[in-house]
């Protein structure tokens, strides 16, 4: 079970969310602005936040700017739910520091499963520091570091590079990356990869340059 905030005005759209999350085996609760959302960060941290982008006091994508200065929350899993399906507003939403998104109207399906995926954190072990030469993902710190300076990561960016590194040199399909960054349990549009992707290669400089695109297959880092 899961404690998670909803952030959402809509009264009939958040009572759907809380209803369903909640028969998923999940604690939620519900809020109508960021006022009220941020007050009770303070007292309690969630495992995972579903954030519209449309509220009254505050835009959603300026909830996830700040959720990711904070030290405290800068690893909290954000889902976007938005009425807005232009790839811009899909990419600023990722570049932000959303984990992923749904886009309204959506499923009650979609909704426990895409939640389902991104609360599956690594809770097996595993491998303590990945490199590639100068860059450094350190696993205990959940941190990735290139020449020693640290590079801020959404969870799904840090997830997808993990798995990059880790398999470095072998070609990934999209369904293997599916499968291991975002499960297999619902069927993703392809170019939510393609889009952490891209935020990958511009927040990691030169060595973003080193994640090649295999036409037709998926990806590989050299």
């Amino acid at each position: 079970m899961a404690l998670i905030y909803i952030i959402e005005d809509d009264d009939s759209i958040r009572e759907i969310e809380e209803y369903s999350l909640k028969n998923a085996g999940h604690q939620v609760l519900g809020f109508s602005c960021a006022k009220d959302f941020y007050k009770k960060l303070q007292e309690m941290l969630p495992d995972l936040c579903l954030v519209d982008i449309m509220l009254p006091d505050e835009n959603g994508n300026e909830i996830v700017k700040k959720i990711r200065k904070k030290p405290e929350t800068k690893n909290l899993p954000v889902i976007m739910v938005t009425a807005k399906t232009t790839e811009l507003d899909l990419v600023r939403g990722i570049e932000d520091g959303a984990d992923d998104y749904i886009k309204k109207p959506f499923s009650v399906m979609e909704l426990i499963s895409r939640v389902k995926a991104l609360l599956r954190r690594t809770k097996a072990e595993v491998v303590k520091e990945l490199s590639l030469d100068e860059m450094v993902i350190n696993n205990e710190k959940h941190e990735v570091t290139i020449s020693g300076n640290a590079i801020e990561l959404t969870y799904k960016e840090y997830e997808l590079l993990s798995y990059l590194v880790l398999n470095k040199g072998i070609v990934l399909s999209r369904d293997a990356i599916m499968e291991q960054v975002w499960s297999a349990d619902y069927e993703s549009e392809s170019r939510t990869i393609d889009m952490h992707v891209k935020t990958l290669r511009q927040k990691l400089g030169d060595y973003g340059a080193r994640i090649k695109t295999v036409r037709n297959v998926g990806y590989v880092i050299e």
